[in-house]
């Protein structure tokens, strides 16, 4: 059965630094321009423990809880990176943490019929703490080191008082939301 669009031309309809405005046939979604990818970091310490981030997103209008994170390649200084070397680089940013192990657990894509932007999961451990972390430019990230075993509480008390919730999540939440906890 054929599928309607996906042999369209595909148009720029905009384009910022970050952010490309698409149309092909009937369908409108947004990407990055040179096809820039991001590293999501899933950073686990010997303890049972995760760490988390929280910042505040202009588009949720809100801060939101989040898995570390940045793109890959996005600035001429990072040119030609891979995503192990953005995923070390961007959790040592945020977290103030440098992992001794990076490992590549597969690409994903979190929201496929709107955003053509993928990400690669990076499995981050033998953590060690290097410095406050909190991110660059003014994106003010607070740190968040919490127990595996608690993790369904804080997100709930996160989103009570008012946090967006990063879809993200669902990876930590799963096997609560499974077992109907």
């Amino acid at each position: 059965m054929p599928v309607p669009d996906h042999d369209a031309d595909e148009q720029i309809v905009w384009q910022g630094k970050y952010i490309t405005a698409k149309k092909r046939g009937r369908w409108e979604y947004v990407g990055r321009p040179r096809n820039i990818r991001a590293a999501v970091i899933l950073a686990l310490d010997d303890d049972g423990h995760v760490l988390l981030v929280e910042q505040y997103r202009v588009p949720l209008g809100r801060h939101c809880i989040e898995m570390p994170a940045g793109l890959i390649g996005d600035e001429d200084e990072f040119d030609g990176e891979g995503p192990l070397a953005a995923a070390g680089r961007e959790l040592e940013e945020e977290t103030g943490y440098r992992a001794e192990m990076l490992e590549d657990l597969g690409c994903f894509w979190s929201s496929p019929g709107m955003v053509s932007e993928s990400f690669t999961l990076v499995r981050a451990r033998n953590l060690t703490k290097v410095s406050e972390g909190g991110g660059v430019g003014g994106e003010n990230i607070t740190v968040h080191r919490v127990a595996l075993a608690d993790i369904g509480n804080f997100v709930a008390a996160k989103r009570a008082a008012g946090c967006g919730i990063d879809v993200r999540m669902l990876l930590l939440l799963g096997q609560e939301l499974l077992a109907g906890e």
